[in-house]
């Protein structure tokens, strides 16, 4: 036991530190005051002034539109390959060989060897530069650029298409060829194969002159000096605001990366989260120990909230007041599907204490939400249709909407700052939250939980479990549909969960499916029993429970529906067969565990409300006398028995629960089983009894209308 002890605590504070690990490595790296600001949006914090002495950029708009400015402008640089021209020639000479034309490859040769001499620049330079008047380029006098600079006149150097185009005039007006000759076929093609530029881009040279053109755009035109305002409240975020802001953050980020005070930080949002978490642990052990020694409920709500938080956090970093599209108003509603109220309240206020930290106006948020989440709180007291979750996200978004006019008049006085984009977050938020559903769904597939909503489907006589028990048992369906009203009727005020109640008590008996006739309610007349030994029936009575959590797992039910058939009999002696053993066998000691119920005996309130009302519906049906004193006794007597029996020593039932739960039964079964006014004859000699009797007469002798 010990050891179990100690695995449990380890795991619970496994789960702790685990969540409080997650949310600070997502929480953002930084020790001041998050903001949240648009491009031609007002500023909607306090004055913000420079820590620190602040460069003055230029806006993205500006800078790209100096920088187009440069580009336009800017003269390339080049250099000239003498290389190419070199190789070029020679390849021209070897192809024109081939093709015996000497007289026109002479020419052909020194009208190539003039273009190289002028210069044939790359078509995308010759583009570039084809723009100024006249064209010029730049070239550098080393290679690293290092030296003078000189700036050299373009207009005889042409481009490789453009080099052809001069080549062909050239040689179409000279001397004998002129008209003659034209340009083409294979000594045309040997041409073009060897134009190639001679004069390329300088990329180094290039590259540095246009960027220390653009230093003079990037560089900073003035400074923000420290304690100097960078912007007001209510400002709007021209381009250059919205640059120097960025500037801001950058440098105010850097220096808080390099500064080591901020650990102290850190460990102070450790500090904070832990507290907040041991305050919900705390709560679960003192006043929730069902829930708090349950691993798979302790992993479920630690997961959930901390992926909720995490959410939030994810929200506030990439969209404006995106912390308010979290509905945090699912938490208390899933909580309080799959727990109680006051766990689904406390989690919630967890839940948006933590997810402060992130908060812009931290007041504002955590007033927002957790009205918003009371009321989606109490708006649901049980989760039994679809519907339900549309009207708490109507009364999620009306109290939206009044949080955030209280907030604006409490802060402003006035409300020239409202703003309906706030209205139009909260109410995709609301819709966000209508789909709560599906989330539940989700967590039921997951962590094996059983939401009302199940419960209600699952109540439904037409599903086919219960219509085949309504069909093959139909006694044991009657007692079922008995039970289940008696018992919802016990937790309802009790203040039990209502329908999970109604629902176990309608499968509770299943296992008599297998064998319906060996119960008393499903005979007619023939009893299976007789002819056969008091152990053998109580194994066909017992057989029921194992019977029952078979077909059960088979159907898929619920955990929660198949503890309800494990446990409504408890560890509980089949009494009638046990004692006719006993009287059978004075000189023998009869061997009780044969005819003990498996168990175990009821763990929940549910399961002991059902073991009652079970016991108490099926002894009342043998009552002869059902005056309000003769069901008292049988009340009495019967869960008296049970209780001195130990059968709910294991349950979380109280003292005033049973008197409350016998009240109940009390006045049920006198209603059920109430005595009926017995009807007087009519006397024959009353003059109403003579005239009743002509009009019958009358009416016979009439014609029948039908016949005709």
């Amino acid at each position: 036991m010990k050891r179990f002890i100690s695995k449990l605590n380890l795991t619970r504070l496994g789960l702790l530190l685990g969540a409080t690990a997650v949310i600070m490595l997502l929480l953002p790296k930084a020790d001041h005051q998050s903001y949240s600001y648009e491009l031609n949006q007002p500023w909607k914090y306090p004055l913000l002034t420079a820590d620190f002495d602040t460069p003055i950029l230029r806006d993205s708009t500006t800078a790209r539109q100096l920088r187009d400015s440069i580009d336009a402008n800017f003269i390339p640089f080049v250099k000239r390959d003498p290389e190419v021209a070199k190789s070029s020639l020679e390849r021209f000479v070897n192809a024109s060989r081939a093709l015996n034309e000497p007289t026109q490859a002479a020419i052909l040769e020194r009208l190539l060897r003039d273009a190289y001499s002028r210069g044939i620049l790359e078509s995308k330079v010759y583009d570039e530069v084809a723009r100024f008047h006249p064209m010029r380029v730049r070239i550098s006098g080393s290679e690293d650029g290092a030296s003078a600079v000189e700036t050299t006149d373009a207009s005889a150097m042409m481009s490789p298409a453009r080099a052809f185009e001069y080549i062909d005039s050239i040689y179409r007006s000279t001397g004998a060829f002129a008209q003659q000759h034209p340009l083409e076929g294979e000594m045309a093609k040997a041409l073009n194969i060897c134009l190639s530029p001679n004069v390329i881009t300088d990329s180094m040279a290039d590259s540095k002159f246009r960027n220390q053109e653009y230093l003079n755009v990037n560089g900073a035109t003035g400074v923000i000096k420290k304690g100097q305002r960078i912007v007001d409240r209510g400002e709007i975020i021209t381009p250059q605001i919205f640059t120097n802001l960025n500037t801001y953050m950058d440098m105010l980020k850097r220096t808080q990366e390099n500064d080591a005070s901020h650990t102290y930080f850190y460990v102070g949002q450790a500090l904070y989260i832990l507290i907040c978490f041991g305050g919900l642990y705390l709560f679960l052990s003192q006043y929730r120990w069902i829930f708090y020694r349950s691993i798979k409920k302790m992993t479920f709500l630690m997961i959930f909230i901390t992926l909720f938080i995490l959410f939030a956090i994810l929200m506030s970093e990439y969209f404006t007041n995106g912390i308010y599209l979290v509905p945090f108003a699912a938490v208390p509603l899933v909580i309080l599907i799959f727990f109680d109220s006051r766990t689904a309240i406390f989690s919630l206020l967890v839940t948006v204490m933590i997810s402060a930290i992130n908060a812009v106006f931290q007041f504002q948020f955590i007033f927002i939400e957790l009205v918003v989440g009371m009321v989606g709180a109490f708006s649901i007291h049980q989760l039994t249709q679809r519907s339900q979750l549309l009207r708490t996200a109507l009364l999620c978004f009306i109290a939206y909407c009044v949080a955030y006019i209280v907030i604006k008049l409490l802060n402003e006085g006035d409300l020239t700052t409202f703003s309906w984009r706030m209205i139009g977050i909260f109410a995709i938020n609301c819709v966000t939250l209508s789909f709560a559903y599906i989330l539940n769904l989700i967590i039921e597939k997951v962590f094996g939980f059983t939401s009302t909503v199940t419960l209600v489907e699952l109540s439904d006589i037409n599903t086919p479990l219960l219509r085949r028990l309504a069909e093959e048992a139909p006694g044991t369906f009657q007692h079922s549909m008995q039970v289940s009203t008696l018992a919802s009727e016990a937790a309802r005020a009790i203040g039990a969960n209502t329908q999970l109640v109604r629902t176990g008590a309608l499968y509770h008996d299943i296992g008599k499916l297998e064998s319906p006739i060996f119960f008393t309610e499903n005979q007619h007349g023939v009893n299976p029993h007789t002819g056969l030994n008091p152990e053998t029936s109580a194994q066909k009575i017992i057989s029921h429970v194992t019977g029952g959590l078979q077909i059960a797992a088979k159907a898929k039910l619920p955990q929660v529906i198949r503890d309800f058939i494990a446990e409504h009999h408890g560890k509980s002696v089949t009494r009638y067969f046990y004692n006719t053993a006993v009287n059978q066998n004075p000189d023998k000691v009869v061997d009780r565990s044969k005819f003990t119920y498996p168990g175990p005996n009821p763990r929940s309130k549910e399961t002991t409300i059902l073991m009652m009302a079970d016991s108490v519906e099926a002894a009342s049906r043998s009552l002869k006398d059902y005056s309000p004193e003769a069901i008292s006794a049988l009340v009495d007597k019967i869960i008296t028995a049970q209780e001195s029996d130990g059968l709910y020593k294991n349950s979380p039932i109280s003292f005033r629960d049973i008197e409350t739960i016998k009240e109940t039964f009390k006045k049920r079964l006198a209603t059920i089983y109430h005595s009926r006014v017995v009807y007087p004859e009519m006397n024959k000699n009353t003059a109403t009894a003579v005239a009743e009797e002509r009009s019958h007469e009358v009416e016979e002798k009439k014609p029948d209308d039908s016949a005709k």
